[in-house]
């Protein structure tokens, strides 16, 4: 069986009781004995997991797809900072951040991992090399244009370098539906939710009292996370809610001292 759970840190001090709570736990049965199985299974739901059952091959492939090959993108971004100038590194945002979290995993953990589902893996690859491969010669086209040098600014025609948009626009777009099929919260269907964006002052208490104000809105958060700027003594905290509730919500923030940020 695989827990479909973890984190990015490892050891007794980074235990977590509820490591599993809410968490997908595949049992792959067969041609084992349903005794056997019905034990894994009952294991899984006694730490608050919920038991999928699966095929060998169909789980290798699918962890695959969600969970080794992430990992590993992970690393190669964040591979390419080890020498990048600290003054470069300063204007890093919360999607450097987003995109490599996880390329903090253990190596030698995640080595016997790969290694152990090797084939699924290295076909991925092969297909993200070749996506990289359309896009490095779409953007080199770009670069062998004698005016490609010019600004163009967003929104505007870009007359230059046909093949690299259209090279860039065909991945982005596929990256778009790709992520469109990620299942949503508490693993239902996907939705779109309406983003506050409020400032919030790097003191102790502050994230309290803003949930608080929440709260006391009637409003759910569906969704949260944290933007810190380099040097800067706050953060914008972006509060996903249902579209429905945005506009009430920035109000009455509004009303209770938030300085609410424009989307």
């Amino acid at each position: 069986s695989h827990p479909m759970a973890g984190r990015e840190r490892s050891g007794a001090g980074a235990a977590d009781s509820d490591l599993f709570a809410g968490r997908p736990w595949v049992v792959v049965g067969q041609d084992s004995d349903p005794e056997a199985e019905l034990i894994v299974r009952n294991l899984a739901v006694d730490v608050g997991a919920t038991p999928v059952r699966m095929g060998a091959a169909e789980h290798d492939a699918a962890v695959a797809a969600v969970s080794h090959m992430p990992q590993l993108i992970s690393s190669l971004v964040a591979a390419r900072l080890e020498e990048l100038g600290e003054s470069a590194l300063a204007l890093s945002g919360q999607g450097l951040r987003d995109v490599t979290r996880i390329a903090a995993s253990d190596p030698r953990l995640w080595s016997a991992i790969i290694v152990g589902n090797a084939g699924p893996v290295a076909d991925l690859l092969r297909q993200i090399s070749d996506d990289l491969s359309a896009l490095i010669e779409g953007i080199e086209a770009a670069a062998c244009e004698p005016d490609s040098t010019e600004y163009t600014a967003p929104g505007a025609a870009h007359a230059i370098a046909p093949g690299a948009v259209g090279a860039i626009t065909d991945v982005m777009a596929r990256g778009n539906a790709g992520r469109a099929r990620i299942p949503g919260k508490h693993g239902g269907a996907p939705r779109r939710y309406a983003e506050v964006q409020v400032l919030v002052p790097d003191a102790a208490g502050e994230l309290g009292r803003l949930f608080s104000d929440v709260g006391a809105a009637g409003v759910n958060i569906e969704d949260f996370s944290l933007e810190h700027s380099a040097g800067q003594s706050a953060g914008i905290a972006l509060i996903s809610v249902l579209p429905a509730a945005a506009q009430g919500l920035e109000e009455a923030l509004d009303v209770k001292g938030w300085r609410v940020v424009a989307g």
